[in-house]
């Protein structure tokens, strides 16, 4: 069986977080500190007003490490989207299983083997393997009807551990990137005003105006900080449900079947007695 990779390459990640560090602050300074986003052409004035680009930018480096985590997040969120897809193979696992039901119950392995063959992906790897197993065990004459069932159930086992880690690959960054975006964010809104008091202090007068642009300057760390972690938050729940519901339907399968491969199992063994009287 030519088994259907649901996975991208194993250095993903390493490729991911380095290249949208470097695109996110390649684009903070050369797209929203541009001189035209400023009073004067001068990145060192207020932002123009109604001017998001310049008022994003005095938001402070931190800023461009926060559109980093939502870049990140929205590509392994794609990335885990085709993964699972993958995983599921070419059909719908509904008509997958009662298409398999019918083969296990009419006894036809091969037929059932062609149909995982078909179906592809981890559902129809661990499947195959199951059928696999169930021929193996079914031709021993060593073993009990008891013995082939395990021999079977630990087959089914070790097969979905297998594929679980394809599965679940990449989720352990969008978890810290749901926990660590509002904290970074957090951080750059205290280094925001911690900036913005400090220049009131050294300009001797309290000045509402610059003082209500530094706050809203700071906040903007906030608000992409919390934006972050909410996709996050959102893209893992999402993708654990998809994982659960998708081993769900791998024990459903299992269990739809083992009722099938006892009496399969049965009938072999008695033909075999039968053809060794």
């Amino acid at each position: 069986m030519n088994k259907k990779k649901v996975n991208l390459p194993s250095n993903f990640a390493l490729i991911v977080i380095p290249l949208a560090i470097a695109i996110c602050y390649t684009l903070f300074f050369t797209v929203f500190g541009h001189p035209s986003n400023f009073v004067d052409n001068d990145p060192d004035n207020h932002p123009l007003p109604g001017n998001y680009l310049g008022i994003v930018y005095k938001g402070g480096l931190v800023i461009p490490m926060l559109m980093a985590f939502i870049l990140m997040v929205i590509t392994f969120s794609i990335e885990r989207f085709i993964s699972l897809k993958m995983a599921v193979g070419n059909g719908k696992i509904a008509d997958f299983t009662q298409n398999l039901k019918k083969h296990i119950t009419l006894g036809d392995l091969e037929g059932a083997k062609e149909l995982c063959d078909l179906q592809q992906g981890s559902v129809g790897n661990v499947v195959h393997s199951v059928v696999e197993k169930m021929q193996e065990v079914a031709k021993d004459p060593t073993m009990n009807t008891d013995q082939k069932l395990q021999a079977v159930r630990e087959e089914h086992e070790e097969s979905t551990a297998l594929e679980m880690p394809m599965l679940e690959k990449n989720l352990n960054i969008l978890a810290t990137l749901a926990s660590i975006a509002t904290l970074v964010g957090l951080l750059g809104t205290v280094f925001g005003m911690i900036k913005a008091f400090a220049a009131l202090a050294t300009a001797g007068s309290p000045d509402a105006v610059a003082l209500a642009n530094g706050i809203s300057e700071a906040l903007i760390n906030t608000a992409l900080g919390i934006a972050g972690s909410t996709l996050a938050i959102v893209a893992y729940n999402f993708f654990t449900g998809k994982i659960d519901n998708l081993t769900n339907a791998l024990d459903e399968i299992a269990y739809s079947i083992s009722k099938q491969v006892s009496s399969n199992i049965k009938k072999v063994t008695n033909n075999q007695k039968v053809a060794a009287n």
